[in-house]
């Protein structure tokens, strides 16, 4: 994964937060994803305009312990294999 990528939602795919579960979701044409745990703020730092270090490094000022430089990388390549993200 290129670390100049700017992950940016397919557009196919709507970003909502679902109030009566409680939950960050990903709505798909015939399918709604459950964004589990922190998922959801990941995804809405996914702009187009913050490529993946600057995403890193805003969660990073949020999070200051987690092991953000592997984990969300990895979570953004799954996301754009779905077709999720471009």
């Amino acid at each position: 994964m290129s670390e100049t990528w700017k992950p940016v939602l397919s557009r196919s795919v709507v970003f909502r937060h679902d109030r009566v579960r409680g939950a960050d979701l990903l709505v798909l044409p015939e399918r709604v994803v459950v964004l589990q745990g922190n998922a959801g703020s990941i995804v809405r730092l996914c702009d187009g305009v913050r490529d993946v270090d600057a995403i890193v490094a805003e969660l990073a000022e949020r999070h200051p312990d987690a092991p953000l430089a592997d984990e969300v990388p990895a979570f953004l390549g799954r996301l754009r294999k779905e077709g999720w993200l471009k």
